[in-house]
């Protein structure tokens, strides 16, 4: 028997493999990420280290991919159930800057075990086709039509998942299958694209566009996570891959929370499309990047409340007055945040120990998507928009989201029986 987290480990290492071959400016990402990593470790030792191994953030990733309706999401979730992923948190991104048409949960382990034996997360975001400031009547019923007459993982594959997910693993050669058929359902589909139908969504939303017209789905884009990632980001422009124009999140600090992300800018990949005469051509979209990101310790909710605040203080400063004003707001020091309740931190004979963020920021999510789009679309503003929570998700999806929170305070309180909130 292949234990979950073994498959779970072997589907993230395919995935990456794959999406290497499909994207080359991926693979130099890793292997920056992975020089970085490096060098950090030797120069500031077990300091390093204090929000994870060098081993499992090097092995670490998390991916995002995109569906049309609730019977994929349901489909997809069970797919990552058969690798030990279960939804987490809900993200409406609808409500950011500049609004993006979908709802989104992401699948990862919610064991502390499970995490520190394989953390692969995967943001999945949902396109919400009846929300009536993105998509009109006859928008909303020709898409749903196109999305119905569709399948994006087989359901042979979603039952060996779901047994995947009842026993815990699988066995030879079910694993392979099971690892390989996840992968495929991934892949960039080679369909030829209907052009005037793919205009026409993209005109209402690039995402709109990369989900609804297309027939199969694909990965967005697969992220490593790095040590130090100001030095990533120069790094990879000396290389002279052209980077988006800021790291999303907060400024960088000594006591590093939450998240930090930044990405390579979507890249032109050639596509075969179809004109309506029914001749094919070749042309390029812009749709997949590569991100990449920094983790930093887990926040309580007295702590985001904070983080908030502070992020809205520093949005558009420069890096030095941000920090400047960061300060006014968070401590840097592990002592000192636990002392204020604003983190998480399991209390060891050692000392304190962070307890790693291991979910996603609606506004840097917005961002990095912001920044990789063709357009930002049309948005009616008159209209009224549908209403999407945890709550009607997960009844939606058969199955409950986890609150990140409570797997935060189940954490702590299963290590030290102390959250420092």
């Amino acid at each position: 028997m292949i234990p979950a987290s073994d498959l779970r480990a072997r589907f993230a290492v395919a995935l990456s493999a794959m999406y290497g071959r499909e994207v080359p400016a991926y693979t130099t990402l890793v292997e920056v990420a992975t020089a970085v990593n490096a060098d950090v470790v030797a120069h500031e030792g077990a300091e390093a280290e204090r929000l994870g191994t060098l081993h499992r953030v090097t092995a670490e990733r998390h991916g995002a991919v995109r569906v049309g309706t609730v019977a994929e999401l349901r489909d997809v979730a069970r797919l990552f159930g058969g690798f030990g992923m279960h939804p987490v948190g809900f993200y409406d991104l609808r409500d950011a800057a500049t609004p993006i048409p979908v709802v989104s949960t992401a699948f990862r382990p919610v064991d502390s075990i499970e995490l520190a034996r394989n953390p692969f997360r995967v943001f999945c975001s949902m396109l919400v086709v009846d929300d009536r400031r993105f998509f009109t009547a006859d928008l909303e019923q020709r898409l749903s039509t196109a999305l119905e007459a569709r399948t994006l993982v087989p359901p042979d594959l979603v039952r060996l998942a779901v047994r995947a997910a009842e026993d815990g693993g699988l066995p030879e050669p079910e694993a392979t299958t099971l690892v390989d058929g996840a992968v495929a359902v991934f892949e960039l589909g080679t369909e030829p694209v209907d052009r005037a139908w793919y205009d026409e969504l993209e005109a209402v939303s690039s995402v709109a566009a990369d989900i609804g017209g297309v027939s199969s789905t694909h990965i967005n884009h697969l992220t490593p996570r790095v040590l130090d990632i100001d030095d990533l980001y120069r790094r990879m422009a000396e290389r002279g891959i052209e980077m988006i124009d800021r790291i999303q999140g907060p400024p960088r600090w000594t006591a590093p929370v939450l998240l930090r992300q930044t990405s390579f800018r979507a890249l032109a990949e050639p596509r075969l499309f179809r004109d309506a005469s029914g001749a094919t051509f070749s042309d390029r979209l812009r749709v997949r990047f590569g991100e990449v990101e920094a983790r930093g310790v887990a926040l309580t909710r007295r702590g985001r409340e904070v983080y908030d605040t502070a992020m809205a203080r520093v949005d558009g400063l420069s890096d030095e007055a941000a920090a400047r004003e960061w300060a006014q707001h968070f401590p840097g020091t592990d002592q000192e945040m636990a002392e204020r309740g604003l983190a998480y931190y399991l209390r060891t004979p050692d000392g304190l120990e962070p307890v790693v963020y291991e979910d996603f920021l609606p506004a840097s999510a917005a961002g990095i998507f912001r920044s990789n789009l063709t357009s930002d679309g049309a948005v009616d503003t008159d209209a009224e928009g549908t209403s999407w929570s945890a709550e009607s998700l997960s009844e939606a999806l058969g199955m409950p989201i986890a609150d990140p929170y409570d797997l935060y305070d189940a954490q702590v309180a299963a290590g030290s029986g102390d959250s420092g909130a």
